[in-house]
């Protein structure tokens, strides 16, 4: 069977998707981001899809749903090096990606999961 690799990198789980997905490569990605946030408690994921052309609606539901089982497990979700046609298409199927945040690049990425995750805040400063 397929996988796509899942790198951690301190706190946060980065996956690069360098292959054409296909359904049953959607889901085992689903499965196997579930068991590592778990695993490794995780408290971000960033998913580099700069190498897809296409998306499809399946595809589209399941980086959603990556999204919200994420956020249910305790990280944060953040899609990076999405093609403009691949925009253009979510937003023609009326996916618009819930509970998922966006960036342009990886660099961009982490520099927004390190501020979802408060890990560039100063919590001194805060009020409670």
């Amino acid at each position: 069977m397929e996988h796509i690799p899942i790198l951690k990198m301190g706190e946060y789980l980065l996956v690069s998707i360098q292959v054409d997905m296909h359904d049953q490569l959607a889901i085992t990605l689903q499965n196997d981001l579930a068991e590592k946030i778990a695993k490794t408690g995780a408290k971000g994921v960033l998913i580099d899809i700069s190498a897809l052309d296409i998306v499809d609606s399946f595809i589209g539901r399941m980086l959603g749903n990556i999204a919200s089982i994420s956020k249910v497990l305790g990280a944060e979700t953040v899609l990076v090096g999405m093609q403009p046609a691949v925009a253009i298409t979510l937003v023609e199927l009326g996916l618009s990606l819930k509970g998922m945040h966006t960036a342009l690049n990886v660099e961009k990425g982490m520099q927004l999961l390190s501020r979802l995750t408060g890990k560039d805040q100063d919590y001194t400063s805060r009020k409670q």
